[in-house]
Order: C-alpha cells, then structure tokens, then sequence
C-alpha cells in the first residue's frame, strides 16, 4: 500500500514542478517584453528630445541673444532680463517683452505643432519666477506669498497676450489644451545658496518648459501588458 501511494505522489510532484517552471517562464518572459518596450520607449523620447531641442536652437539661434534669452538642455526656453519683462510688482506685460513674445510664441508654435513633435507634446508649461524679496516685508514667508500672487498675475498676463496672438489663431483648441500658466514665487532659484542683489534679479525669470508624454506612454503599455 505503500508503494502504491509513493507512486501516486511522484507523478503529483513531477506535475507540480513542471507548472512551476511554465509560470517562471511566462514570468521571465512577460519581465523581458516589459524591460525591452521601457527600453524603447526611453529611446524614442531621448531621440525627440535631442531632434527637438536642436531644432529649438536651429530656429532660434539668431534671436536668443538679443532677447537675452536662452535655450536649456531640458529643452527650457528662458527669458532672463527682469528689466525687459515686468515692471516691479507689476503684473502688466512691458511693450519690449511683448514684441519679443509676438516674434518668439507662433515659431515657437508652429514647431512644437508640427507633425514630428505635436504627438509627443504633453505641456507647455509657462513659469514665472520671482526673487524673494517684498518691498517692506522682511518675514520670509509673507514675501513668499505676494510673490506668488504677483507670479502667478504675471504668467496670466503672459497666457492671455500670447492667445491673443493672429498668428497663432488656427491652434487655438490645441494650445487651450496643452499651455498653462504657473506662478512659482521663489521657490526654484537659480543659485539658492547665493543671496545678492544680483543672483536675486536671475531668478525674476520667465520659462517655456516643454513636458513630453514619454510616462504617459510608459504607463499606457504598462497597463496593455497586464491585459495580455
């Protein structure tokens, strides 16, 4: 009796085993599949960001310095002269910044709405930046908050004159979609260990930050994975 049931067990063990190493299999293999398409999907956004960030530069090359402007490696545009931008604790665009907005915004437009970039194009994000004094505050954190206020103000302003723009009137859907205003204060300055007059002035900056879908991607086929 023993024996009979000793003989039972074994093909149950060898059964047992072998859906184990299929489920260890399937498992490695999904694991793969899931490394090589993340893999991919980091090559492709690398390869557009490159493409587009020297296409950013071939078109804007001959204006950036005479904007006093300049192009980042993350594909940030940054406009840097607070003279030229706002007056101080004004949120009212000032003629020169607006002649500039009126050259940059439908290049900058028409490139990022073309159709080697527009699919990849999640955000446009325009930033206001400030210093972190307030004229006749000195708490921190009072100054942080009207400074805020004053950025976001600003980065509005900013949004509803470049919308207004005839030129770029035929992607007006597109653009209420994709560009938003953000108001930062001084919560991202360019060198926070330094506090001069003169570091605080970089930072009174304006930036079009470009956020591409290459997560949004990643989490799309994440999830047709798991379907299959």
């Amino acid at each position: 009796m023993a024996h009979s049931n000793q003989s039972h067990w074994i093909p149950l063990a060898d059964l047992m085993t072998g859906l184990m190493m299929v489920f260890m299999l399937l498992t490695a293999a999904f694991m793969l599949r899931v490394e090589q398409t993340t893999t991919l999907v980091v090559k492709e956004y690398e390869a557009t960001k490159s493409n587009l960030h020297l296409a950013l530069q071939k078109e804007f090359a001959k204006d950036l310095k005479q904007w006093n402007a300049e192009l980042l490696g993350d594909m940030t545009i940054r406009f840097n002269d607070p003279t030229v931008l706002f007056a101080t604790g004004s949120a009212e665009l000032r003629p020169s910044f607006k002649k500039m907005l009126a050259e940059f915004f439908p290049r900058y437009i028409n490139l990022l709405t073309s159709s080697k970039y527009k699919a990849a194009v999640k955000e446009i994000r325009i930033e206001g930046h400030t210093s972190s004094f307030w004229s006749g505050n000195t708490d921190a954190k009072i100054a942080y908050f009207h400074n805020m206020e004053l950025s976001q103000a600003r980065t509005r302003s900013a949004l509803e004159f470049l919308l207004s723009q005839p030129k770029v009137a035929k992607h007006q859907d597109w653009l209420i979609a994709h560009v938003t205003a953000n108001g930062l204060s001084s919560s991202r300055p360019l060198n926070p260990e330094q506090h001069s007059l003169k570091a605080q002035l970089a930072n009174q900056r304006v930036e079009f930050r470009i956020v591409t879908n290459a997560s949004d991607r990643m989490d799309q086929i994440a999830k047709q994975l798991q379907k299959q």
